[in-house]
C-alpha cells in the first residue's frame, strides 16, 4: 500500500504540461520553508491507497494530459516508497502515460535507481550548494543530492533542477556561482526553474502547533528574481522563474 497524502487535479506547476499531482506521505528533510510541513511525518494524517486507485486516478485524467502532461509524484518525498512506486511505474508507463518524479534526490538504493530507470522526467529539488547553507536550510547533508544530479547524467535520465529562492539562506551569488560551476556540463539537465520563496504554508505550521522559524524573512522582489535568473543564465541556458 502507498501513503497517499492528497491529488492536485490539472496541476501546471509541477512539470510539463497539465498533470495529476500525487502528493505523498513522509520526507527525511526538515526544509525551514517546507510549503507541506503536513506531509513531513511519515506515520501523519493520511491514506493507505492501493497502485489501482492511482492508476485509475491517472486513466481518468489521462484525456486531458495532451502531448505533454502526465503524472507528478510528489511530497514530502516519493523515494521513501520507492519499493511500493515501481509496480504502479511499470503499469502507467504500459498505459502510456508520462511520469515526473519531484524528489530531493538525498535517497540511494537499488529500489531508487528502478524507480528513475522508470520515470520520464524527474525534477531535482536542489536547496543550496554550500554544505553549511544546505543544512541551515534543511537539517541534512546534500551530498547524496549532488551525487543524484550526477547518477542521472551518467545514465542519459533526462531532469530538471528546481531551487527554491530563500533571501539570506540560498540566494548568496558564491553558491549560486558553485552550482552553475559544478553542473553547467550536464547534458541531460534539460531545464532551471527558480522557484520564488512565499509564506503560503504559514498557517500550516500553526495547525500543526509548530513554530515557523523563518519568521520576518520577505518573499523576493522582482529585481532578487530577475538578478538570480541572470546568475543562473551565465552557466544554463534554459532558466526560467516559476
Amino acid at each position: 500500500m502507498i501513503r497517499l497524502h492528497s491529488y492536485e487535479s490539472l496541476g501546471t506547476f509541477d512539470g510539463p504540461g497539465l498533470r495529476l499531482v500525487v502528493f505523498l506521505q513522509g520526507c527525511n528533510f526538515r526544509c525551514r520553508y517546507c510549503a507541506n510541513p503536513d506531509t513531513i511525518d511519515p506515520n501523519g494524517e493520511c491514506k493507505l491507497v492501493s497502485e489501482d486507485e492511482i492508476l485509475q486516478m491517472a486513466v481518468s485524467e489521462k484525456p486531458f494530459f495532451g502531448k505533454r502532461g502526465g503524472v507528478t509524484f510528489s511530497g514530502g518525498e516519493p523515494t521513501m516508497q520507492a519499493r511500493e512506486l515501481i509496480p504502479l511505474f511499470r503499469r502507467l508507463r504500459e498505459m502510456g502515460i508520462h511520469i515526473c518524479l519531484d524528489t530531493n534526490g538525498s535517497i540511494h538504493s537499488p529500489e531508487v535507481e528502478e524507480l528513475w530507470g522508470l520515470t520520464d522526467l524527474v525534477l531535482l529539488d536542489v536547496k543550496e550548494f554550500n554544505p553549511q547553507q544546505h543544512k541551515l536550510l534543511t537539517e541534512r547533508d546534500n551530498t547524496q543530492t549532488l551525487r543524484t544530479a550526477a547518477w542521472l547524467e551518467e545514465h542519459g535520465r533526462p531532469f530538471w533542477m528546481r531551487y527554491v529562492l530563500v533571501p539570506g539562506y540560498s540566494d548568496r551569488e558564491e553558491d549560486i556561482r558553485a552550482l552553475g560551476e559544478a553542473l553547467k556540463g550536464y547534458k541531460m539537465l534539460e531545464r532551471i526553474e527558480i522557484l520564488p520563496y512565499h509564506t503560503l504554508g504559514v498557517h500550516k505550521y500553526e495547525a500543526l502547533g509548530w513554530e515557523y522559524t523563518l519568521k520576518g524573512v520577505k518573499e523576493n522582489t522582482p529585481e532578487q528574481l530577475e538578478e538570480a535568473r541572470k546568475l543562473f543564465e551565465e552557466y544554463f541556458s534554459n532558466v526560467f522563474v516559476n
